[in-house]
């Protein structure tokens, strides 16, 4: 009984920890909030009946966000998400601490979440494991669980995706200094 009751109790440590950050993946691997959510509440969900062994990994964040990633990548693959991609944007929750300039920032998070939404899956969860979270080649790849070869070819591509797209280079074909994709 001690046992569940230590596994629960580091499930809701867990999950009160870590819920910003798999929530931030899963919006930009889905780009809508509700989705979002609902990723990391199945991820979750799913994964809390061998919570046990998820804690003796040695990296649980890792193990959870890989389970996560495979539950997107699946649902992608089996058809099972339908998207409709439109020009109008959620509403967005406050910001913290807003800066001096919020009105760029709001609208390059929106021109990121644009540009991200053109790129396939898989090459948008290496890109978001890889520059969001700055995992190395091989952890992405032991994330997504194929070769790091494939994963810089996967980032190679994305990147290069990225590099053709009018809204990050300019209308006039040259990088905007200040946050363009290299």
């Amino acid at each position: 009984m001690k046992v569940l009751a230590r596994a629960a109790a580091h499930f809701a440590e867990f999950v009160e920890d870590c819920t910003d950050s798999l929530l931030g993946t899963a919006y930009l691997l889905t780009r809508d909030r509700q989705a979002a959510e609902e990723l990391v509440q199945d991820t979750l969900v799913a994964l809390y009946p061998r919570w046990s062994t998820v804690a003796q990994a040695q990296s649980p964040i890792a193990y959870v966000r890989r389970s996560l990633i495979n539950r997107y990548l699946n649902q992608q693959r089996s058809g099972a998400a339908s998207e409709l991609v439109t020009d109008f944007t959620a509403a967005r929750a406050p910001e913290r601490q807003p800066g001096p300039d919020f009105a760029r920032r709001v609208d390059d998070r929106d021109q990121l979440r644009r540009v991200l939404s053109t790129l396939p899956a898989r090459q948008r969860a290496a890109v978001v494991l890889r520059y969001f979270h700055d995992l190395s080649d091989q952890q992405v790849a032991e994330a997504m669980g194929c070769r790091a070869s494939t994963v810089r070819s996967l980032i190679s591509r994305a990147l290069s995706t990225l590099r053709g797209d009018a809204a990050i280079t300019g209308l006039d074909g040259r990088s905007d200094q200040q946050g363009a994709v290299r």
